[in-house]
């Protein structure tokens, strides 16, 4: 999904840096000629209007770098979009089914299904199967393991926008300095050069800077707004499947309470009974003073 929109965007962006091809003129048609005043007269501010096209061939090579990374950015944020959600990390219906065929002792069918969905709570759901033999301490221990593990694997999936929300700006005052240094190179050959002629250089350098902070504040943006999505989602999913062994997790705990009591009731009945007929105290006999004579 990812490269498809990056070739989609490359091959919109060819477009847009495509050369404007003089359109022909019919034949028939005459040329039209302007008086000389007309064409003396200063352009007007509709005529300075930059549009983005020019603004971006204004960048240069770096502009370039950094139209490349903004193109990286749109289709990372969009897979993002497509697979960080809820529909798609927790289908529904998953956790009730596999509830069920828990409670009923299918573990294979449960397994199997867990297997064919390929999700976040599956793949938890599935490594807590696989321990149902151990116990519920195994199978809870076994379903944080997994968690922690798909949780960072989405974390790192979303680093990607970190980095080049950190790289586009650095590539905006990479070019920001060398404008800057194509501007001042004209006073080392001229002693007092015109404006006219450190202006490309400036213009260049702010031309990438805007570039670099437009394609950063995006980047942090969706970055931030994601790393928030797979935080709740994490914990949502986690808190789904222990939920999911709910009647597995009372089955255990209460067979095992059951067996442990069973074992040791009548040893500890007896020793009871035993302990406390031997530390009961013998009655002591109170003996009244006996009045002094007078």
């Amino acid at each position: 999904m990812t490269w498809r929109v990056t070739v989609f965007l490359l091959a919109f962006a060819c477009l847009a840096f495509a050369p404007d091809l003089p359109a022909q003129a019919p034949a028939t048609e005459t040329p039209v000629t302007r008086p000389a005043a007309a064409t003396d007269q200063p352009p007007t501010p509709a005529d300075q209007e930059m549009t983005l096209r020019q603004l971006l061939r204004a960048g240069g090579s770096i502009g370039l770098v950094i139209l490349a990374l903004s193109m990286a950015m749109v289709a990372l944020v969009v897979e993002h979009m497509l697979t960080i959600r809820r529909g798609s990390l927790m289908p529904a219906g998953l956790a009730e089914s596999v509830s069920s065929m828990i409670a009923s002792g299918r573990y294979a069918e449960a397994e199997k299904e867990c297997r064919q969905q390929g999700s976040f709570l599956g793949h938890v759901l599935h490594e807590g199967i696989a321990e149902i033999p151990l116990g519920y301490p195994a199978v809870e221990k076994a379903m944080e393991d997994s968690a922690a593990e798909q949780a960072a694997r989405l974390f790192r999936k979303i680093e990607y926008l970190s980095v080049i929300g950190t790289i586009a700006p650095m590539l905006g005052l990479l070019g920001t300095v060398w404008g800057m240094i194509i501007a001042f190179q004209e006073f080392a050959t001229k002693i007092n050069p015109p404006v006219s002629e450190l202006a490309p250089g400036i213009y260049q350098a702010l031309v990438t800077t805007l570039m670099g902070l437009g394609v950063a504040v995006p980047a942090l943006a969706g970055f931030a707004i994601f790393r928030n999505r797979i935080d709740e989602y994490v914990a949502e999913a986690a808190m789904t499947a222990e939920h999911a062994f709910t009647d597995f997790k009372r089955a255990s705990l209460g067979a095992s309470t059951g067996e442990t009591r069973q074992r040791t009731s009548p040893s500890k009945a007896s020793g009871r009974q035993a302990a406390r007929s031997g530390s009961r105290v013998p009655p002591v006999a109170i003996e009244r003073p006996e009045e002094t004579e007078r």
